[in-house]
């Protein structure tokens, strides 16, 4: 498997992770008999569930642009070491910003996501033929 779909899948499992934790959190701050029943009356989540819920669709909305230009890349065999380090910049930035943003750490967080939406464009400017 490539380096980019390899970080493709870890960032994948990143998501899966990050959901468990926080279904975990939301279970904890709500009580499973909520959560599991329609969820009308259970009110908005807050604090670090609160904070889980956005950390969850950050990574996914940052997913949802990575993931098509590294499957546009693979299918098109435009692999190379461009699109190789704009996936591990992706993933290993989206690591970081998933950590720094469930210890709530501020400031440094918004470089970091920067970092992973630079990956991001690598690879797509790669897909649109712009770099090599």
């Amino acid at each position: 498997m490539t380096t980019e779909l390899t970080m493709l899948a870890y960032a994948t499992v990143l998501l899966v992770v990050l959901v468990l934790i926080q279904a975990t959190v939301g279970v904890q701050s709500k009580g499973l008999v909520p959560l599991a029943n329609n969820r009308d009356d259970v009110g908005p989540a807050t604090g670090f569930h609160a904070r889980m819920l956005r950390v969850v669709d950050n990574h996914r909305e940052g997913l949802t642009m990575f993931a098509p230009v590294i499957l546009i890349a693979a299918v098109a065999n435009l692999n190379n070491g461009t699109t190789a380090l704009g996936a591990q910049l992706f993933f290993w930035s989206r690591l970081a910003h998933a950590v720094l943003y469930v210890i709530g750490a501020p400031m440094v967080r918004p470089l970091v996501w920067g970092v992973g939406i630079a990956g991001t464009v690598m690879v797509a400017l790669v897909d649109v033929g712009v770099l090599h």
